[in-house]
């Protein structure tokens, strides 16, 4: 596939010296924010200039383009619903990758504009990034069991897209000091009157949904519909108690959606697709939200396809800085898909079987119940299956002050079932467990390969100050890329503070969260 412009080309002799002078002249390299206070002048900087940056992204988003206009023609070519279905999901992905990008260059362009970021250029350039560099991959996965002659038409411009973005992503240096930022301090884009709302706690709605129609709409989806794009104000949709049995999706303009429900075991959406009745693991989900700056709140996501349908997703979460506060989710085998973006859980429960929480989202799990559930016989049980695949991935799930432990149906049969905390999904995969209780529903190994040696010696499994039965260490897997933390400062980066600059947004939620060790 053509490109108008090429890396190489933006790499000869003529432009390194324009570029080495733009350097000199220091205009890429752009200050963290306006701030009296000099401990929060953290400077970061692109490996290369900004110029260079800018046009090898739009580069890449017209590389995009070009594979979606392959795609399109083929929307309606094949009566295969499994077909249309990976067509679907890779026309969505790509608008996500294109999406991701923009908000690249737009923040590379003007690093002080309102992007709806953290206002920390590094770390949202490369979780922007990341989720491009993911939705090309998730795309390729939709089309296993269906006709291979789309995927092998769009493969090489898919292809092409995941090494652009991987370069890109090299082209982005990385912020290892990070310095404490105070828990008053909100981003730009958080109005002032919000700001007064979210810290007081208190909630007006919106609209209301409920389904005895005593509210504004009966119905989940149509509450969404009606709700205004790219709004920089939070917009709250509250949930009365009931069963909502509906497929929900938040598309990608529909910013700051607050959903606040009835409680857990209240309000619940539920759905039930499945891989076996031939939706995509990425469409399968019940509940699914790509709009920027989401929060769940009292409400349950449940996908009842049970374990003999395989991947069946609860909830996907595309939502960069979004949060789920006393939820839950769901499900069995796939129950979570933490698809992209940075994303906090906290006082959740979280229940599934096979890689019920999966995918390549930074997330952080805090003060969670997370419960292994009874599968399908033989079947083994692992929490987590993380998807990085690339080193310069910022993304990885930190699972902190959780409860892990078997649910109620596998409690007394934990002998005739293996569960594991997790297994290596891709080359890079990072999970991290600290300061968490893990009951005897772990096997004493703790981790489980996915296929033999592959991936054992550049992933990053790591274990923290757990405690109970199933926490034991002297029988774990004694893999290269396994470590058990020694001290804190080894575990500081997989703090809510450093891992999802959590300091930087989630008081702007309104959201109970520890930025460090100490439990709160």
């Amino acid at each position: 596939m053509a490109l108008t412009f090429t890396r190489e080309f933006s790499r000869l002799p003529t432009f390194r010296f324009f570029f080495l002078f733009m350097l000199i002249l220091s205009v890429w390299c752009t200050p963290f924010a306006e701030s009296s206070r000099t401990d929060l002048l953290d400077t970061e900087c692109l490996k290369v200039a900004s110029s260079e940056f800018v046009n090898y992204v739009q580069t890449t988003i017209d590389t995009i383009q070009q594979v979606a206009s392959v795609l399109s023609q083929f929307a309606n070519a094949f009566g295969d619903f499994r077909l249309s279905n990976a067509i679907s999901d890779c026309t969505d992905l790509l608008d996500l990758s294109s999406e991701a990008l923009n908000r690249s260059l737009s923040a590379t362009k003007s690093p002080k504009g309102k992007q709806n970021g953290t206002g920390k250029l590094s770390s949202d350039l490369r979780t922007w990034l990341s989720a491009a560099l993911v939705s090309p991959e998730t795309c390729m996965d939709g089309f296993e069991g269906s006709n291979s002659i789309v995927k092998e038409l769009v493969s090489t411009g898919l292809t092409q897209v995941v090494s652009l973005v991987s370069d890109l992503l090299s082209d982005v240096e990385p912020v290892l000091n990070h310095l404490p930022i105070s828990k008053d301090q909100f981003p730009s884009w958080v109005f002032t009157k919000e700001r007064k709302l979210l810290q007081a706690n208190g909630v007006a709605a919106d609209v209301v949904v409920a389904t005895d129609g005593t509210g504004n709409f009966t119905k989940v989806m149509d509450a969404v519909l009606a709700a205004p794009d790219y709004s920089m104000e939070r917009y709250v949709i509250y949930i009365k108690r009931g069963v909502y049995k509906e497929n929900v999706e938040i598309k990608k303009k529909k910013w700051n959606l607050v959903m606040i429900g009835d409680g857990m075991n209240a309000t619940i959406i539920s759905g039930n697709r499945s891989f076996i009745d031939g939706w995509t693991t990425f469409r399968s989900a019940t509940f699914a939200v790509s709009g920027r700056g989401f929060i769940g709140r009292d409400m349950a996501f449940e996908n009842t396809a049970g374990p003999e349908k395989h991947q069946a997703v609860a909830l996907r979460s595309d939502s960069d800085l979004s949060v789920f506060y006393r939820c839950g989710i769901f499900g069995y085998q796939d129950s979570l898909y933490t698809h992209t973006m940075r994303q906090f859980y906290r006082d959740c429960k979280i229940t599934g079987t096979v890689d019920f929480i999966f995918g390549d989202a930074t997330a952080v799990f805090q003060n969670c119940q997370i419960l292994a559930k009874q599968g399908l016989p033989n079947q083994k049980n692992t929490i987590t299956a993380q998807g990085r695949k690339d080193p310069n991935e910022p993304t990885g799930f930190s699972i902190q002050f959780c409860n892990i432990s078997a649910d109620y149906d596998l409690a007394p049969l934990i002998n005739s079932t293996e569960t594991y905390l997790g297994r290596p999904w891709k080359a890079f995969s990072r999970t991290v467990v600290m300061q968490s209780y893990m009951s005897n529903v772990l096997r004493p190994k703790g981790w489980l390969e996915w296929n033999g040696s592959v991936s054992l010696d550049t992933l990053y499994y790591a274990e923290f100050m757990n405690y109970g039965p199933g926490a034991g260490l002297a029988n774990r897997v004694k893999w290269p890329g396994y470590t058990v933390f020694n001290s804190s400062s080894q575990a500081t980066n997989y703090t809510v503070s450093q891992f999802i600059e959590g300091n930087l947004w989630l008081p702007s939620t309104g959201v109970k969260y520890t930025a460090g060790f100490q439990r709160t």
